[in-house]
């Protein structure tokens, strides 16, 4: 995996986490919820990368 890979997932991560703690704050369930579902496309993501990386080892 890529340090620019890397750094944008961790990004991405961290935005979602954003997104769904202002959603929280503001009772804006729909914006929660976006938040959630970006750091779940994260996760997913460097979970793959690990494996990818797992495997070039």
């Amino acid at each position: 995996m890529g340090l620019d890979d890397k750094i944008n997932n961790k990004a991405e991560e961290v935005a979602g986490k954003v997104k769904k703690g202002v959603g929280k704050a503001t009772g804006d369930e729909d914006l929660e919820a976006e938040g959630r579902l970006d750091q779940a496309k994260s996760n997913v993501k460097q979970a793959g990368e690990k494996i990818k990386d797992a495997f070039k080892s």
